[in-house]
């Protein structure tokens, strides 16, 4: 019954496919219901099947890495804010279940490189720098690139869109 519930809390509605920064995409009940609860029924659902879709915020605060779901979505917003203002950056709403979505570098993608698959910019849990860049590439995915945190992702900005 628990892995039922979880998939209700984190489903996203229809209309996130025409969002365009993170903040369009948290309709969700993990978005919306008090952060403890949020935080209860993952535990729960969890613990009775080991790792389960989530946001990458949800995992970092269980983990008592990230202070709250508040910081994490700043956090994106942050990105967004960054990202959204620089030509050929587009927000990709449709990851992974759970997933508050990632930013792809689109001049990356068939340009001189004739790399298929864009840049891609999204969040971790993964450290606490919560930015991992995965490179332009065409076939086998590369390891991603630990970005420390929005500074970080700003002043390597020029590194990430110099592939095209």
């Amino acid at each position: 019954m628990l892995d039922l519930e979880w998939s209700q809390a984190i489903e996203l509605p229809r209309t996130v496919a025409s969002a365009t920064r993170p903040s369009d995409i948290r309709r969700a009940w993990v978005h919306r219901a008090p952060e403890d609860l949020v935080v209860a029924l993952y535990r729960a659902s969890s613990g009775m099947h080991g790792e389960i879709p989530a946001p990458w915020w949800l995992r970092a605060v269980v983990e008592g890495r990230l202070e709250s779901r508040e910081l994490g979505f700043r956090i994106e917003d942050r990105i967004s804010g960054l990202l959204g203002r620089r030509p050929g950056w587009e927000f990709v709403p449709w990851a992974a279940d759970g997933e508050s979505g990632y930013w792809e570098f689109m001049p990356s993608e068939r340009g001189a490189s004739g790399h298929s698959i864009p840049t891609t910019v999204l969040n971790t849990s993964r450290h606490d720098g919560w930015i991992d860049v995965l490179p332009a590439h065409s076939s086998t995915t590369p390891p991603p690139i630990a970005v420390a945190g929005f500074a970080g992702l700003r002043s390597r900005l020029g590194e990430f869109e110099a592939v095209r």
